[in-house]
């Protein structure tokens, strides 16, 4: 098949070099420096989304892998305005799944398909293939999933349901990322403050990966990153987060659903952003105030 993909970025690029295995790919890109990698690994590099467009055949299928907001809504301003009827317009990034409703309506007036799909591997993906969620037209679905099966690993693909559904699973998918890896980061603190047992944290998340109940990819991401340094001391602990947890908590509170764990670590990771907070002040004053704790003078 042949595939239109725009956006080259650190998922995009390698996606693009996957589905070059088995199929033809045209690709677009702002950054000239992506779209020249793209064409060194063998894809058909485009100018612009008009020329991509017409480079593709009928029906024509155009992935985008772009930020999600304002970007994606322009993008799929550009490609629609371009496509015809019976078209694919597929938005593989992590746009809010009430965002990718509002696109699936107003392409439909258009008679272009489209297909929400949320992506996850990351930048492993590209070795060890990628989970897809999609949601929308299940005719698209199925003329897509030549696609789909080069992207993915046996059976990392699935259609979860109607327009919007993709990025929604992908959207309480993230929140639980969110959740995982602060129960991680807690229990291996709480393993590096005993200083009594002089504990290798390399050895133990290598244990654990293997039998355990606690066993996960992302273990075996720990476990890589405390092979090389145990101490991180030239890391700081500034974590950002890229929506989909905020989404996620918002989610749960217009339902009603008491997500109390994703919420805390979407909190820490706000917490990781300030330095001396001064909320944390407020904490100590009061301490003293009350208790006659003292407090720690600033220089």
């Amino acid at each position: 098949m042949r595939i239109g993909f725009v956006g080259l970025g650190k998922m995009g690029q390698n996606m693009t070099k996957r589905l070059l295995e088995q199929h033809e790919v045209v690709v677009f890109d702002i950054n000239k420096e992506a779209l020249e990698e793209a064409k060194k690994n063998g894809a058909i590099a485009a100018s612009s989304i008009k020329e991509l467009i017409s480079e593709m055949q009928d029906p024509k299928i155009v992935w985008m892998m772009v930020p999600a907001g304002k970007i994606t809504d322009q993008t799929i301003e550009a490609i629609s305005n371009n496509l015809t009827e019976r078209d694919i317009l597929i938005d593989g990034g992590n746009s809010f799944y009430k965002d990718s409703i509002r696109h699936a309506d107003n392409l439909k007036k258009k008679k272009i398909k489209f297909l929400d799909i949320g992506t996850s591997g990351g930048v492993w993906g590209l070795k060890e293939g990628y989970c897809l969620m999609v949601g929308g037209d299940e005719i698209a679905f199925k003329q897509i999933e030549p696609i789909l099966k080069t992207l993915s690993n046996n059976d990392s693909y699935n259609h979860m349901g109607k327009s919007g559904s993709g990025h929604f699973v992908k959207m309480v998918h993230n929140g639980i990322e969110y959740a995982l890896m602060q129960a991680y980061a807690e229990g291996f603190e709480l393993l590096k403050a005993k200083k009594d047992f002089d504990l290798d944290l390399h050895k133990i998340s290598k244990l654990w990966n293997n039998s355990s109940v606690v066993r996960s990819w992302l273990l075996e991401l720990i476990e890589n990153i405390f092979k090389k340094d145990q101490t991180l001391n030239n890391i700081k602990g500034f974590v950002e987060d890229s929506g989909e947890g905020r989404w996620t908590v918002k989610e749960a509170i217009d339902l009603g659903v008491p997500t109390p764990v994703i919420n805390q670590s979407l909190m820490e990771r706000f917490s990781s952003r300030q330095v001396d907070a001064f909320q944390d002040k407020i904490l100590a004053s009061l301490r003293d105030a009350f208790g006659g704790h003292g407090v720690n003078k600033g220089e």
